[in-house]
Order: structure tokens, then C-alpha cells, then sequence
């Protein structure tokens, strides 16, 4: 059977989701799609092009349509849009971040952060600053969020899973900074 590169993006979700990030290899993926691992090469130079294509899917498929006006609930709705796009994949944080840091794909949700920024009155300089900052806790907070699940779910650890996340009172405090810095400038 010939797949063609979205059946393989799609597989690849369906791996990562399954076995983890450090099981989406190109062997497994192969297996999975019954063809050998080079077969898979004919869409992807390697694996870190495969992995940024499966990041940007995730984020595509996280999209939820139109962002409010004013900049910060614009910032608030892409923090928590990508927030959710990367929880909904075990595994999506780490992927997602690994790729951006990598400068291979994941680049949306920055350039957007950076685009509502614009409108802040922050300072210019300061603008690639706090969208990595906000990012940043995002990506951290869900990494977080899923190392707790996973280690919940695995029996690693006691208790019942965390009832309340604090992503939102985390993601308004950066704003608040960023509000009070834009105010300062």
C-alpha cells in the first residue's frame, strides 16, 4: 500500500499518543504502517522533518478559529488554544517544544503571540522576549501537566490526579507583567 505524507503524519499522532515520544521512532512507525523504515524517507528527509510535521499538526489540529481584539485576550487564547492542542497528545509538549527549539517547525503560536504583542504599547525589544517567556510557561506548565498524568497513570506516584490546573492564574500574572512593563515604557 502507498500512504501518502498525511497517512503518515496521521500514524505518527496515533504512535506518539499510544507509545510516547521516545517510542515514535522511524522503525515502530514503519511497522506500524507494514513497510520498511526507508519507505518513509521517500516523504521525510529524516526524522527530525517527520517529528516537525507531526508538531504542526498538532497545532493545526488545536486551532479553534477566530482571536478576540484587544492583545492580551489575544495572547490568552493562544496560550490556552496551544495548551490544550499539546495536551491532547501524550508526549505533545515536549514534541511541539523540541521541534520550536530546534527551529523546525512550531512556530505559529510565537508568531502570533508576537503579532498581538504589537499592539501591547511594550517596548519592540521586549516583544520576542515576553512571547518566549509566554510560551515558555506554556510549554513547561503542560510538561508538567502530562509528567504528572503519565507518572499518575503508570503508579509511579499516590493520589488522585491534580483536580485544578493554575495555567490560568500563571498565564495572568505574565500579563500583568507584561501590562505593568508596557505601562513603564
Amino acid at each position: 500500500m502507498r500512504y501518502r505524507r498525511t497517512d503518515i503524519v496521521d500514524r505518527a499522532l496515533v504512535v506518539l499518543d499510544g507509545y510516547g515520544l521516545a517510542d515514535l521512532t522511524m522503525r515502530r512507525l514503519g511497522t506500524e504502517l507494514g513497510v520498511q523504515p526507508s519507505a518513509l524517507y521517500h516523504h521525510f528527509g529524516n526524522k527530525q522533518e517527520l517529528l516537525a510535521a507531526v508538531a504542526d499538526e498538532i497545532l493545526a489540529r488545536g486551532r479553534r478559529g477566530p482571536r478576540p481584539e484587544p492583545w492580551d485576550a489575544r495572547v490568552e487564547s493562544v496560550c490556552t488554544e496551544l495548551r490544550d492542542a499539546l495536551l491532547a497528545y501524550r508526549d505533545g509538549a515536549e514534541l511541539v517544544a523540541t521541534v520550536r527549539s530546534f527551529g523546525l517547525g512550531g512556530a505559529t503560536p510565537y508568531d502570533e503571540i508576537v503579532d498581538a504583542l504589537g499592539g501591547a504599547g511594550l517596548d519592540p525589544a521586549l516583544v520576542p522576549t515576553a512571547a518566549g517567556a509566554l510560551l515558555h510557561f506554556t510549554f513547561g506548565h503542560v510538561v508538567d501537566e502530562q509528567t504528572h498524568l503519565q507518572a499518575g497513570s503508570a503508579g509511579a506516584i499516590g493520589g488522585p490526579p491534580r483536580e485544578h490546573s493554575d495555567f490560568g492564574d500563571g498565564l495572568t500574572l505574565i500579563l500583568d507583567g507584561i501590562r505593568a512593563q508596557a505601562r513603564v515604557g
